[in-house]
């Protein structure tokens, strides 16, 4: 009776701790199921793409200054090597990614 008490003690405090350990991922990073931000409205760049790789946009108006940058978190990175370095990137891919597309998340076919 007391090895059976004990067990229903453990799963009820390891279901509290992995609650609160996703709950905590959650707040920190906010939902990783995001939509694709717009495109950024900076009159110095006409030409937005889409970088799949990096999940972020990059300036491809070559009359622009920011020809050849990439775009995240409001700031310019003058390549894609500055971008994935900078910490406000790595926190960003730690979290997730944005939805891109049909059918999103999902990986492979029907059944996954």
């Amino acid at each position: 009776m007391k090895g059976e008490r004990r067990n229903v003690k453990n799963k009820k405090m390891m279901a509290g701790v992995l609650t609160t350990a996703l709950m905590t991922s959650l707040v920190a990073c906010g939902s990783t199921d995001q939509a694709r931000p717009a495109k950024p409205k900076d009159k110095s760049c006409d030409k937005w793409k889409w970088d799949e790789d990096t999940q972020t946009y990059y300036c491809s108006d070559s009359s622009s200054s920011h020809s050849g940058s990439y775009y995240h978190g409001g700031r310019y990175y003058g390549s894609k090597k500055q971008l994935t370095s900078s910490s406000a990137y790595k926190s960003f891919k730690s979290c997730g990614s944005y939805k891109s597309g049909i059918g999103s998340g999902s990986k492979g076919g029907f059944g996954g």
